[in-house]
């Protein structure tokens, strides 16, 4: 081993279109996710003075993320972190379900070492794919002396975790963030240990006001298959369906935890005097349904 290779990054790869094949190079949005392996990713990707380390922690298109993929990516990512010689982590992921993970990571380790996730929205077979650039990039921010927490790191852009939201299907681009976003005070975090152990995540349904929403879908659930919390993703400032918020307001009674977020893409939802139901401030109703998830795990024995 070079001796002059004191410091580590640990690349650890979960699939998505980074690690794609288009069975046609020509026609790269017809591909497969999750194809090609860490090893292979990292080819030409080189530092002077680290040494990079990288391990396959599953191999997935993000949309099939699951619990059990992120108890066993948070145990690897606290484990690499809390050695010396490791200067910061990088995530290869999906981009679908990526402001989640980047959430999830931030809001339960709360790192000081920078974590990195990074994506591409071409296969890695692609003649013009983003992949290698936006992993270079990724690799290259983790060594930045102020670099610090869990970013998401695309197209020449640098998104805290907590504010990120994919925003477009299809451009190279796909985020947008937030600033000064902040887990809600009144919602507990449990600890790494306890997210490690748990073996029934608290389910938490999410539902979206809209024209017409008549709570049925919460009335139906409640009365034959109760979940332990609802996310309702409410227009503008977080406002309800009078129908919609009555049978939320019945759930609520009934000591179902209820988290009001906005379905807008900005500004999330503001405190009013005449509130019942509590709110999540500016986090998105995705990442909503993940601090209330984490909420509910915290609270129990």
């Amino acid at each position: 081993m070079n001796a002059k290779k004191t410091k580590k990054i640990v690349v650890l790869a979960t699939g998505g279109t980074i690690a794609g094949l288009a069975s046609d190079a020509a026609r790269p949005h017809h591909y497969s996710a999750a194809q090609v392996g860490v090893a292979d990713l990292l080819q030409g990707q080189a530092f002077e003075g680290v040494e990079l380390l990288s391990e396959q922690v599953a191999q997935i298109d993000s949309k099939d993320m699951s619990f059990a993929i992120w108890q066993n990516l948070l145990g690897r990512v606290a484990h690499w972190l809390a050695h010396e010689d490791v200067q910061g982590v990088v995530i290869t992921h999906g981009t679908d379900t990526l402001e989640e993970t980047a959430y999830f990571l931030q809001t339960v380790l709360q790192p000081i070492k920078p974590v990195a996730l990074t994506c591409a929205m071409l296969p890695a077979n692609a003649r013009d794919s983003d992949g290698p650039g936006n992993l270079k990039d990724a690799l290259a921010w983790v060594q930045q002396p102020d670099a610090t927490g869990v970013a998401v790191v695309c197209a020449s852009h640098v998104h805290a975790g907590l504010g990120i939201q994919k925003s477009h299907s299809h451009q190279r681009n796909p985020f947008t963030s937030q600033v000064n976003v902040v887990h809600p005070a009144h919602l507990a975090v449990p600890s790494v240990a306890k997210v490690l152990v748990c073996q029934q995540w608290p389910r938490v349904e999410l539902v979206f006001n809209h024209v017409g929403a008549d709570g049925r879908h919460v009335r139906s659930l409640m009365a034959h298959d109760a979940p332990q919390g609802w996310v309702v993703a409410g227009t503008g400032n977080g406002t309800l369906h009078h129908q919609l918020e009555a049978a939320l307001l019945d759930a609520h009674k009934q000591g179902v935890f209820v988290l009001r977020a906005s379905r807008c893409a900005q500004g999330g939802v503001q405190s009013r005097v005449a509130d019942v139901l509590p709110h999540a401030g500016s986090l998105t109703a995705v990442q909503a349904r993940v601090a209330l998830q984490l909420h509910l795990m915290a609270q129990s024995t």
